[in-house]
């Protein structure tokens, strides 16, 4: 059988059934007929379960994967073209939870110390260069962020990369809301240091939290309507869990505040965000907070005394975590610091430095852990019924830097594909 990564017409019929669809509508997007994907190996990757599926069979309809499973189990609907990648694999479009390149640079998030009120998303320029490269590397979901120059800058996005226009691309707006801890906001103000920051931002989460709490109460019993207050309505979100904290947090001592001060004292849903260095050593507490860790960049401890002290080795802050028990392990870019379209190097790197793959950790690393940690587990991440479309066509294993993105698909929509556009990476 001919490998191709254009779909082959085994039958063109249309639906039964007063099921209407339009035949200048590419299969598997909404509207069209449905798409039958057949690939030597799937990457499933659910939380849980079954990880792969050789010899697999990936039925895609109206943007949403409609079924997944073994090829000798399955059979292709008549109405159905069919997408054979011979030897290729497929898997989840990878999640970068960290970045800053979907808009123009034009946002201060540094005219205060803590701008919780402050929005990324109109900084959005959908289809720019590097959103271009970030598709191409196979990075189809991320949260766009504000900088780190200040304790609190504001709230990120989380968008698909490939898509044309804003509306489509937005996924959840507030995407988090950015704090940022250690070496980057104490450059805001001369004497702004861990004690400084601590307190500023304990005074902003007391607010917020306090005027969360009103909200409830009016929703709930009524009364007095409390007045609004733009800067804190994110508070709302995180009250009710719809949204998460997301902390720039790299060493140890910054992770044990994040977490004992954010998912202990306060309560709001949070993860390690740019974790590195040696801030594995708060594992035993991150487990105990269910607070996940998403790595990166590099995420690696050089041997620099008198701030580390590794006995000469360099330690990786993925096979540190995974030492000591952590199941949630993701990673991110910090892009354009390291390249969007290196996220799939990153966990490369994880393994590289001691991070054991036997389980195919890294990719879970790249899809459905970070889904998880962003609450989008029923939307991205997996390769499961009811689940967007969103499936990369790759030559191996995704961890292996040799691998690479052959066809990238987005809600069923082929976005990006080898075989009509140059290679961009």
């Amino acid at each position: 059988m001919t490998r191709s990564l254009y779909p082959r017409l085994l039958t063109f019929a249309l639906l039964s059934a007063g099921v209407t669809v339009r035949a200048d509508i590419p299969a598997g997007e909404p509207g069209g007929v449905g798409l039958a994907i057949l690939t030597q190996k799937a990457l499933v990757v659910p939380l849980e379960g079954t990880q792969v599926i050789n010899h697999a069979m990936i039925l895609v309809r109206d943007g949403l994967i409609e079924a997944v499973g073994p090829q000798s189990e399955m059979v292709v609907p008549s109405d159905y073209e069919i997408l054979d990648v011979g030897s290729y694999w497929v898997c989840p479009g990878f999640i970068d939870l960290h970045c800053h390149i979907a808009g123009t640079y034009g946002l201060n998030d540094t005219v205060y110390q803590t701008n919780p009120g402050l929005r990324i998303s109109p900084e959005t320029v959908p289809g720019n260069p590097r959103l271009k490269l970030a598709v191409a590397g196979g990075v189809s979901t991320v949260l766009f962020l504000p900088g780190s120059g200040s304790n609190m800058g504001g709230q990120g996005v989380l968008l698909k990369t490939g898509l044309d226009e804003y509306e489509a691309m937005e996924i959840r707006n507030p995407g988090s809301l950015k704090i940022a801890q250690g070496d980057n906001p104490k450059r805001w103000a001369y004497g702004m240091g861990r004690i400084m920051m601590a307190w500023n931002l304990r005074e902003d989460l007391s607010r917020g939290k306090a005027y969360a709490a009103k909200w409830e109460v009016y929703e709930r019993d009524g009364g007095v309507r409390p007045k609004r207050d733009i800067r804190l309505d994110v508070f709302r979100d995180l009250a009710s869990r719809k949204t998460q904290i997301s902390t720039h947090t790299q060493y140890y001592r910054l992770v044990l505040t994040t977490i004992i001060m954010l998912a202990k004292e306060f309560g709001f849903a949070t993860y390690i965000d740019h974790g590195s260095f040696d801030s594995y050593l708060a594992t035993p507490l991150a487990i105990d907070a269910g607070v996940a860790a998403i790595l990166g960049p590099r995420q690696v401890m050089w041997p620099r005394p008198p701030r580390f002290d590794t006995d000469g080795q360099v330690h990786g802050s993925a096979w540190g975590f995974q030492k000591l028990g952590h199941k949630r392990i993701g990673f991110n870019t910090d892009a354009p610091v390291v390249p969007e379209e290196e996220l799939s190097l990153q966990a490369a790197m994880g393994v590289r430095y001691g991070m054991d793959d036997s389980n195919a950790d890294g990719v879970r690393g790249l899809t459905c852990i970070p889904a998880v940690t962003s609450g989008l587990e029923n939307k991205i991440g997996s390769i499961e019924p009811g689940l967007d479309a969103d499936l990369l066509i790759v030559t191996g294993d995704p961890v292996d830097p040799r691998t690479s993105v052959e066809a990238v698909y987005q809600d069923g929509r082929r976005i990006y594909d080898t075989q009509t556009s140059r290679r961009r990476w």
